[in-house]
């Protein structure tokens, strides 16, 4: 294994410049349990309001009574009209309970000062004024709501026993979800803010894939998280691929119907499937970057050319349109805009492909595609980017798991071709040799999440 400080492999001859690592960069272990995927989302939360503790003891509400008081008047109302007078003004009336001539001298005095009719007489509207100027409602109201506000939240798939953990982003306090027990999930996504998830396994018999799709209970703001069962239904045994909308409420999944490979959709919301894609070619990679494309790869192997196709699931015509191949060992990875795709080869060179112009532009940085994330604007990628490479037959090895990269984090930008060193997980305090896949930003991009393929735990890195 490569020393440490050994720079990174080929970033077109770039070295960064002094002060262009961010320093600040704080970099976390998220899960206490090795993940089988994970979603980032907006969630809400209830808003720490801190309590004031006051300096004095207030007094006890008032209770003017229901009747009208006037001079003459006596009983506990008038003492409370007393305490009041005390309280607000200061005076040193004696509380007797006795309503006097000096008692409506000072109500006449309060009356005017608060531009009420001055008749010394202490009615509805008068008693209505006392209360409003301590803030004290004469009825009943409804409860002003809580504050909440949203930020970023991470929902995951513990991988040996399918139970799934939440967690704020800001304050990591992981919390159980579910109570599901699906032994030895590989691979898992979820959907539409996290309210769906998708979970494949191996069957008992240890050859068959099932896949699946659960429904995860409601939360109740403020409430406590009490973990409970997930309720759903299997997609076909052996289905052999599936990735999820961007707006994550549909999948995408890949099964064989005779001797045909069929791309079906599933809008999780209303449970309606829309076959997309037919093809007597059995081994694809798919991607559902935007709601007008789902991309389809041709499964990647040494040597082997690779290419790369494009579906519209919204349009009547569902045939396959070719986008670009001919790339031994070909892995790619479509912007947002669906006008770029980030793609390797079997030397993990990245390379930028234009499928409006039809034109490639070399990167120079040296990684896979899957250890890279598209920003929202489609203008940069972020990327687990390899020390050292050694000569292999990629990308094969490296899927085999028969080798093992460390990695720095690199954020490439695509418009000018700079790259910004993140950070070197190895070098800082309580740091790891990471093998970086499965990265996502939350949605304002201060957060980079990804997995450690070495052993499936998930990591967050603060960007500001």
């Amino acid at each position: 294994m490569p020393s440490p400080v050994t720079p990174p492999v080929d970033i077109s001859g770039y070295e960064p410049e002094l002060g262009s690592e961010i320093i600040g960069a704080k970099l976390m272990k998220v899960s206490s349990v090795p993940v089988a995927g994970f979603i980032v989302f907006q969630k809400e939360r209830l808003i720490d309001v801190p309590i004031i503790i006051p300096t004095t003891t207030p007094s006890a509400p008032y209770d003017f009574g229901s009747t009208t008081l006037k001079n003459g008047s006596v009983g506990g109302a008038v003492e409370e009209i007393q305490r009041f007078l005390n309280d607000t003004l200061s005076l040193g009336l004696e509380p007797d309970g006795v309503f006097d001539t000096e008692i409506a001298d000072v109500i006449k005095q309060w009356q005017s000062d608060n531009k009420l009719v001055a008749d010394g007489i202490v009615g509805a509207k008068t008693k209505a004024q006392m209360y409003s100027s301590v803030n004290q409602k004469m009825e009943t109201t409804k409860p002003t709501p809580p504050l909440t506000e949203f930020v970023p939240a991470v929902r995951y798939v513990d991988k040996a026993t399918g139970n799934i953990y939440q967690t704020f982003t800001d304050k990591i306090e992981e919390r159980k979800f579910s109570t599901a027990l699906i032994p030895k999930v590989y691979e898992a996504f979820f959907g539409s803010k996290g309210e769906f998830v998708v979970m494949r396994y191996l069957n008992a018999d240890g050859r068959t894939v099932e896949t699946f799709v659960g429904n995860l209970p409601k939360e109740h703001l403020g409430a406590d998280t009490t973990p409970d069962e997930i309720k759903g239904s299997f997609l076909p045994k052996d289905a052999k691929d599936v990735s999820v909308s961007a707006n994550a409420e549909s999948i995408f999944y890949l099964f064989n119907v005779g001797d045909n490979m069929v791309g079906t959709t599933l809008n999780l919301l209303n449970n309606k499937k829309v076959q997309v894609f037919d093809s007597p070619f059995a081994e694809w990679l798919s991607w559902w970057p935007n709601n007008k494309m789902i991309t389809l790869t041709t499964r990647p192997a040494y040597g082997i050319p690779g290419y790369m196709y494009g579906v519209d699931p919204t349009s009547s015509n569902k045939h396959l349109n070719k986008i670009f191949g001919g790339i031994n060992g070909l892995t790619t990875l479509p912007s947002p805009n669906g006008k770029l795709v980030l793609y390797g080869d079997g030397g993990l060179s990245l390379s930028v492909y234009h499928t409006d112009t039809k034109v490639s532009d070399l990167l120079g940085t040296r990684t896979l595609p899957e250890k890279c994330v598209w920003d929202r604007a489609s203008d940069a990628v972020y990327c687990a980017v390899p020390k050292f490479i050694g000569a292999a037959q990629y990308p094969d090895i490296w899927y085999q798991g028969e080798v093992s990269f460390s990695d720095q984090l690199w954020k490439v930008d695509i418009v000018n071709g700079n790259a910004t060193l993140l950070l070197d997980p190895i070098t800082i305090t309580n740091g790891e040799e990471i093998d970086g896949i499965k990265l996502s930003l939350d949605e304002n991009e201060n957060y980079l999440f990804f997995v450690n393929k070495k052993d499936s735990f998930l990591w967050k890195l603060n960007l500001k």
